[in-house]
């Protein structure tokens, strides 16, 4: 089977996801033509010079509707030959279009793709799209449906965490994201955001909050308390699904959460003679990839099955694994899979995560790619393994390996 190799992996800034945020009059096919413009112009990319773009967005609705990534690949310079493809597996779209594109690849089917993500989440709110599992009563009911928010809660009553150590793991999170952009870091990823007139717009994650402490945090009010044991009362939903907890710990708020901000990544992806032909190098090999269905209330704890699923089926150990890339949608998450892994700490999430810079939904997967190659490649490190929890229960992860 042909190998996968990523070339190259960018991203943008992350803007915050509300009305003053930097990025907010940027549409999400701009700036994911910005980021198909940047690889083309990286790479020396001309003509047909990829199969196909496959772009993750979540809220696939309005302007970030139809097939977002067509729309993004006309907006861009590349050739109008190249098509593109629009998938959405909520908040693992970026890393789930990674995974297609390096399958695609192993399989013959195409030399090369860009894969990636965009989420505008300023401009296009989170949920404006609707969801049968949320909405409509007889899914909702027979799946004991409840917010991601109290599904985290749920994991840190399950599994024991308390708020303290949520908070802790929080300001570690926005610790190291202010010492990786101190350092530069992210410097090779970052393609800063530009307006009409080439004049940028952005060029760092304006989410970041230097200086958070647990004095701070600690005086924020529990964010799913009043909708769990208020209304609409999704404590009691939770409870029915698990009858052996006496009640639900609410532990996460805005600080220990994933921040809601716009931004968008790229990973180009293809096969050895693709980079002989374009005069590239490889800088990672995309090893193992896998995508598993996981409880729909707790929701949130897909990435621990997934992992034991990639190792089980490339015959790894988790001892194998050098890095970990694991979405800060909340603290429980990161939290129960160092539990779960008996994982030291440092060895995730080393420059922080969605905590401290956000969570740009159909991008974040793409990110946290490019974020793990970049320090694999600092630290002289081989292996890492990059997972997201995703809504509705569901997980997925990818290995890579550099070169």
């Amino acid at each position: 089977m042909t190998e996968a190799y990523i070339y190259d992996a960018i991203r943008s800034p992350r803007g915050k996801g509300r009305p003053d945020g930097a990025l907010h009059e940027v549409t999400a096919v701009n700036l994911s033509a910005q980021m198909l413009n940047a690889v083309q112009a990286r790479n020396g990319l001309t003509g047909h010079a990829v199969e196909d773009v496959i772009w993750g967005n979540v809220t696939q609705v309005g302007e970030q509707g139809g097939c977002l990534a067509r729309s993004a690949v006309l907006a861009s310079e590349l050739d109008q030959s190249i098509p593109g493809l629009a998938i959405n597996r909520f908040c693992a779209s970026g890393i789930e279009a990674v995974n297609l594109a390096a399958n695609q690849v192993k399989g013959g089917a195409g030399q090369a793709y860009i894969a990636g993500g965009v989420e505008m989440m300023s401009r296009v709110a989170m949920g404006s799209d609707g969801a049968a599992i949320a909405v409509d009563p007889t899914l909702a009911m027979r799946s004991y449906f409840v917010p991601q928010g109290i599904s985290a809660d749920i994991i840190a009553t399950e599994y024991g965490f308390s708020r303290e150590q949520a908070d802790a793991l929080a300001v570690e999170s926005q610790r190291r994201a202010v010492q990786a952009w101190q350092e530069g870091r992210f410097a090779r990823s970052i393609v800063p955001v530009r307006d009409r007139n080439g004049l940028t717009i952005l060029d760092h994650d304006e989410y970041i909050r230097p200086g958070t402490d647990l004095a701070a945090l600690g005086a924020l009010k529990p964010a799913f308390k009043e909708m769990g044991e208020v209304m609409p009362g999704f404590d009691k939903v939770a409870l029915m699904k698990y009858p052996h907890l006496e009640r639900i710990a609410h532990i996460h708020h805005a600080g220990n959460s994933s921040g809601i901000v716009d931004g968008a990544a790229a990973i180009l992806i293809g096969s050895k003679e693709f980079g002989v032909a374009h005069g590239l190098t490889p800088r990672a090999r995309i090893r193992a990839t896998a995508k598993i269905g996981t409880d729909p209330t707790i929701m949130l704890t897909g990435p621990v099955p997934v992992t034991e699923k990639i190792l089980h089926d490339s015959g790894m150990a988790i001892t194998d694994i050098d890095l970990f890339e694991v979405n800060e949608a909340f603290a429980s998450v990161v939290l129960r899979f160092q539990q779960a892994f008996d994982i030291d700490p440092a060895r995730v999430n080393v420059n922080g995560g969605a905590i401290a810079m956000g969570h740009p939904l159909g991008a974040t997967g793409a990110i946290i790619i490019g974020t793990l190659l970049d320090e694999l490649e600092r630290s002289g490190k081989s292996t890492g393994l990059a997972t997201l929890c995703i809504a509705s229960g569901m997980g997925v992860a990818t290995i890579i390996e550099r070169v």
